[in-house]
């Protein structure tokens, strides 16, 4: 059965020996995000801090930093692979399922308004020494609302914690949330925001994902896990909050004032730049929490860690089923590395038809939605290798690809002002590179691969284990 909140999760991980609960105390102020890095590192278990220096909260990082616990997320299989648990995104998201009201539910067991709001209340890590202090939204899902039309749009944006009552947000230009709030300046009002932190993963595997603007994430979540998300309405704002959400932060965002906000380390594991930079905020006007709440952070930082497991699964997904919807044949498999910050490569993986068949899979994964923002380098393979078997790919792109025949560069494409490649302050363009890795389909004589005997590879494996192997 698919999971209702964040409870349900832990206690799926921990009958999986995915959890790790640490029981001695451990600092909010660099420790814990250490700790948590270095496991992460070392390809650990998802970490659950029960004794934080100077809180009651337990704090939960590294949800999703392995493919094992994003399985159980997506409820499939333990050992389902990326791709496959892409294409099963696709195949679910094809009929969404929206989120259904109820009157109340475990978030309203404790409401803070006005005076009572303190966001140094909760365990809040600083994660890195740079950083400019303490981001309460890291593994958090952003709720606005478009003015004109009532479309809610759920975003992940961070929040750092500016004072006790007042977080800063940093929307990235023409992303939704910013979108909304350039809607809500031209009418001089204040645009409502709602921080959820703590609930379903799915949740911030859609906030995250690249999904069409006038397109409901909640919808999304639900088509992903079979059954629609309960929402209640918000203490002040007029937004829809999952019912059974550790923790949400509710205020108001006067899209044209700003306060000084980071640095922060980002997911390309760097800074984004020097020093503070004027950015958005939101002026809290209400804080609720579950009982014995449960804060959920990421380390974000260098690859490999959930962040980048989730934009890479989120991200093949969307390039799959935008390839698909711009009826590009022959498609077999598609796949973003989280190593690539799981943003800026895409493999993809084709059955030639005709020829410079694999050249135009090239360029529709980079004229995709998906692939316009962010993706830099672009890679084709042939149907024999599967896009996220790497060795292979890289076997490939060594053997079959000739630079001046494979690749292309295209000089002006949008990019993220997140992109370390580029000088700080000019990072609106990039370049954007597609490697042909395909033997051409046109070729008269092709190279002969070598290939093992199917009779005797099928001998081989039924008589595997009386040759001594354990498996």
């Amino acid at each position: 059965m698919p999971n209702k909140d964040l409870r349900g999760f832990l206690k799926e991980l921990e009958e999986n020996g995915e959890l790790m609960r640490i029981t001695k105390e451990v600092d909010w102020n660099l420790e814990l995000s250490h700790i948590a890095k270095v496991n992460e590192e070392k390809n650990g278990p998802a970490l659950l801090f029960e004794n934080v220096k100077d809180y009651k909260t337990p704090v939960f990082v590294s949800a999703l930093s392995s493919l094992k616990r994003l399985s159980i997320a997506m409820n499939m299989p333990i050992d389902t692979t990326l791709t496959q648990m892409a294409k099963a995104w696709v195949d679910r998201t094809k009929a969404l399922i929206p989120p259904v009201y109820v009157e109340s539910g475990p978030i309203k067991e404790n409401i803070d308004k006005g005076e009572d709001v303190n966001l140094f209340k909760f365990p809040v890590p600083q994660f890195y020494k740079m950083d400019g202090g303490r981001y309460i939204g890291t593994f958090v899902s952003v709720l606005t609302k478009d003015p004109e039309t009532g479309w809610v749009n759920i975003g992940t944006y961070r929040m750092q914690i500016l004072d006790d009552k007042t977080c800063g947000i940093y929307l990235i230009k023409g992303k939704h949330g910013d979108l909304h709030r350039q809607k809500y300046a031209k009418l001089n009002k204040p645009m409502q925001v709602a921080a959820v932190i703590g609930y379903d993963p799915l949740m911030f595997l859609a906030s995250s994902t690249l999904i069409g603007a006038g397109d409901d994430e909640y919808d999304y979540i639900g088509a992903l896990r079979g059954a629609p998300v309960e929402v209640v309405k918000g203490e002040f704002v007029d937004l829809p909050i999952p019912a059974n959400a550790e923790m949400v932060i509710e205020g108001e965002l006067w899209p044209e004032e700003l306060r000084e906000e980071g640095p922060f380390g980002e997911y390309t594991g760097y800074y984004s730049g020097k020093g503070t930079t004027p950015r958005h905020f939101i002026n809290v006007k209400a804080v609720t929490y579950r009982n014995d709440m449960v804060f959920h952070a990421t380390t974000v930082g260098r690859p490999v860690t959930d962040t980048h497991m989730i934009l890479a699964m989120n991200h093949t997904a969307t390039l799959w089923a935008d390839l698909e919807a711009m009826r590009v044949p022959g498609i077999q498999s598609v796949y973003i590395p989280p190593e690539s910050s799981g943003r800026f490569m895409a493999i993809v993986s084709v059955k030639q038809l005709y020829p410079g068949h694999s050249s135009m899979v090239g360029n529709a994964v980079i004229a995709s939605t998906t692939g316009s923002y962010g993706v830099k380098v672009v890679v084709v393979v042939d149907d024999d290798i599967a896009a996220d078997d790497m060795g292979r790919v890289i076997w490939a792109m060594s053997t079959r690809m000739a630079p001046e025949r494979g690749c292309q560069i295209i000089s002006r494409g949008r990019s993220t002002p997140l992109d370390p490649s580029l000088p700080i302050g000019n990072r609106d363009i990039t370049s954007r590179i597609i490697m042909d890795c395909c033997i051409p389909y046109e070729w008269k004589e092709k190279p002969i691969p070598i290939t093992l005997s199917d009779s005797v590879l099928e001998m081989v494996k039924q008589k595997w284990l009386d040759y001594g192997f354990k498996e």
